[in-house]
């Protein structure tokens, strides 16, 4: 079941917004869950230009095979030109948990 699971991350302006965009998704079974982490640091290069900015981090939870569902729905929803969305694939978890996040997820 593991390798079957993903943790994606992404980023938004602010709390409300990642709020709105983590419910939907989990309303809509896209992920199992969502952590919102307020008040991160940003430093990035944009359009030629170093930018700081607060932002607020998702980490989303998902099987893999709503990977792609769920990369084309956040990407509709998300207000940035150029979302963050970045998977990782669990190599290791409790079991337990793992079958939870595959059932959330099921379509």
């Amino acid at each position: 079941m593991a390798d079957k699971i993903l943790l994606a991350l992404s980023t938004f302006p602010d709390a409300e917004t990642a709020r709105r965009i983590s419910n939907q998704l989990v309303t809509e079974r896209f992920v199992a869950c969502a952590n919102i982490l307020p008040g991160v640091e940003s430093i990035y290069r944009w359009n030629e230009r170093i930018e700081i900015g607060n932002e607020t981090l998702v980490f989303f939870k998902l099987s893999e095979d709503r990977q792609a569902a769920f990369q084309e729905k956040l990407r509709s929803l998300h207000p940035y030109e150029v979302p963050e969305i970045v998977c990782f694939k669990i190599e290791k978890g409790f079991s337990e948990y793992l079958n939870w996040v595959a059932q959330s997820c099921a379509s």
